[in-house]
């Protein structure tokens, strides 16, 4: 179940963090909100509704998140408790970003990944500091 969780770590980190990078570019440039297959990246949602427009240090941020993301991941895949408690406690800012982004799949994913480690919790599986 930890192997598992980690590996939704990663799918989380790569699917959002990769897509950032030419988001933060094209933000940089000028260029406003960059479209991959016809649908903003970061941008038109929530965010925007409040008045907080996509920045460069608004999506280095969710770089940052999506590179603890990575790290919790690692983690998760050795097994250690260090994991566990890193994927849960980057819930809420990965919460925020989600939900300020407009991006649906990011929860979800979360979900599962948090029952998973939940699981493992309550089995008692054997953890490394």
């Amino acid at each position: 179940m930890f192997r598992t969780a980690g590996a939704l770590c990663w799918l989380l980190a790569i699917g959002f963090g990769l897509p950032d990078i030419p988001a933060m570019a094209s933000i940089a440039r000028g260029d406003g909100v960059w479209y991959f297959l016809g649908f903003p990246t970061y941008g038109a949602g929530p965010f925007e509704q409040i008045g907080v427009s996509t920045t460069v240090p608004l999506l280095v941020g969710f770089l940052a998140v999506a590179i603890a993301e990575l790290i919790a991941g690692l983690l998760l895949w050795r097994r250690t408790s260090a994991g566990s408690v890193m994927a849960i406690a980057l819930l809420p800012f990965e919460l925020a970003y989600w939900i300020g982004f407009a991006l649906p799949i990011g929860p979800i994913v979360a979900l599962a990944r948090t029952v998973l480690v939940i699981l493992a919790w309550r089995a008692d599986a054997p953890l490394r500091e």
